[in-house]
């Protein structure tokens, strides 16, 4: 069968299962297709298509009647995977060869899914631009000319063009949130805890999680389903009811939410495209019959409090980075290594205090309103020559954190939160929205998040001629 790649996850997981299709072609197709189009966009790193065959033969008779039912899945480089090169992004590691493999990647193998990739990160998953000295910079494959976002930009990238149908994500301050709008795909930052993940040098922290990212919302709770356990090597994780996502967002409701909205939380800068994008989404929205409400819950002192927190968390785990030959590593990591360095303890105290707060001014939220809806990102798709958004209105930022705080002020509340795109910029690429849910309901946020999908067609498009991307 033909351009098997052009085909959901959904409608392949059926093929599979009909035996209409073997995984040997599902396979191949998709190898067929990151040949013809992965040099253009960069998004992959890494392919192991020997691991993956291997994987499909000596578990053929396993695969049968799993959540993934042996579809290839790409593993952001951030992510151990045993015996396959794994780089975090720097040349520090670019032959590391990791000796076995994370929890999300054994999670996922343990469920049907075969690893064929890595998808590329700007260094240490730092920053929403993906770009770095090793493999380059990832671009978007609605313009070339654009970012796909970062850090989870390679994944993002990947499944907009048709090179995978699953892709891992993780989201600190909008990692997973942004790239998934800006490339037209979509992506969970779900409730901390829900996928275990790890090892990490600080367990028991809560601000960056690991995630599914898929070319729709269906898929995306098909690969939900599969990341989803509980796992003591995580100390967050806890056990979940027993039910499926994916099957769950198949009971058709009618129901009617309210949906509380803002571009900004009152504090922040937004491109007036942004603005304008969220008008028109919002507009459709409430032509669905939902109630539109003009509230959130109040996030002052949100930049300080996640700039202290992401600091502590560098300086913790990348510290040791400052004692190597500082010329291998970008100016940006040393920064926020350094700022790390500076912070007192009456900095933390006051940040976790603050954070408290902002987590209870959510959740008293949440008990009047069922969704929030927010810009996953100030601005829409930037140019790749640039490394961070340097103005954004009357607003200059010193720094290539501050202008994320439209999403990384939101991981501060441990909600879960989902990135679907909308509209596309005048440059021809992708953006939209998030949407946000009270802690642990991912279930209510598929589902809703699906009503609106099926509004928009922009995730049943994918960029054919990368070469020439504009749309």
């Amino acid at each position: 069968m033909k351009n098997l790649w052009k085909k959901s996850a959904t409608e392949i997981i059926k093929l599979l299962n009909k035996k209409e299709v073997s995984s040997e072609e599902v396979l191949s197709s998709n190898i067929n297709r990151i040949n013809d189009v992965n040099q253009e966009v960069n998004a992959l790193v890494t392919i192991c298509e020997e691991r993956a065959r291997l994987s499909l033969r000596a578990n053929k008779e396993e695969q049968v009647n799993t959540l993934l039912c042996s579809i290839p899945v790409i593993v952001k480089d951030m992510n151990d995977v045993k015996g396959v090169r794994t780089t975090y992004g720097s040349r520090l590691y670019e032959d590391h060869i990791p000796q076995s493999s994370d929890i999300i990647v054994k999670t996922i193998e343990k469920n049907g899914g075969v690893i064929l990739g890595k998808s590329n990160i700007p260094e240490f998953a730092a920053g929403s631009h993906t770009y770095n000295d090793l493999f380059g910079t990832t671009k978007n494959p609605w313009n070339t000319a654009l970012s796909a976002g970062g850090s989870s930009g390679g994944s993002a990238a990947a499944l907009a063009s048709g090179m995978a149908w699953f892709a891992t994500g993780s989201d600190l301050g909008g990692s997973l949130r942004n790239p998934a709008s800006w490339c037209g795909v979509t992506g969970l930052r779900p409730t901390p805890g829900l996928i275990p993940h790890g090892p990490v040098k600080l367990p028991f922290l809560n601000l960056s999680v690991d995630g599914p990212m898929a070319r729709n919302v269906e898929d995306l709770a098909i690969f939900l389903d599969a990341m989803v356990t509980h796992n003591n090597r995580d100390p967050l994780s806890f056990k979940k009811s027993e039910h499926s996502y994916f099957n769950k967002i198949q009971n058709v409701s009618n129901k009617k939410f309210i949906v509380g909205f803002t571009e900004d939380f009152g504090i922040f800068a937004c491109d007036p495209e942004v603005r304008s994008m969220m008008k028109n989404t919002l507009k459709l929205i409430e032509g669905l019959g939902h109630n539109i409400i003009n509230d959130y819950p109040e996030m002052q002192g949100s930049e300080d409090t996640f700039q202290k927190l992401r600091a502590y968390m560098f300086f913790s785990s990348y510290e040791h980075l400052s004692k190597k030959d500082s010329s291998l590593i970008k100016d940006e990591i040393l920064w926020n290594i350094e700022e790390g360095r500076k912070i007192k303890i009456d900095d933390l105290i006051k940040a976790e205090k603050n954070r408290a707060r902002i987590y209870n001014n959510a959740i008293t939220f949440f008990e009047k309103f069922d969704f929030l809806i927010v810009p996953s990102s100030a601005v829409p798709p930037f140019n790749t020559e640039e490394k961070w958004v340097k103005k954004i209105e009357n607003t200059t930022y010193e720094n290539y954190v501050s202008w994320l705080m439209i999403a990384a002020s939101v991981s501060l509340t441990g909600c879960p939160s989902l990135a679907l795109a909308t509209s596309f910029s005048n440059k021809g690429a992708p953006f939209g929205i998030q949407i946000i849910a009270a802690p642990h309901e991912e279930d209510k946020l598929l589902k809703f998040a699906k009503t609106i999908e099926d509004n928009i067609n922009i995730v049943d498009l994918i960029p054919t001629n990368i070469k020439n991307a504009h749309f």
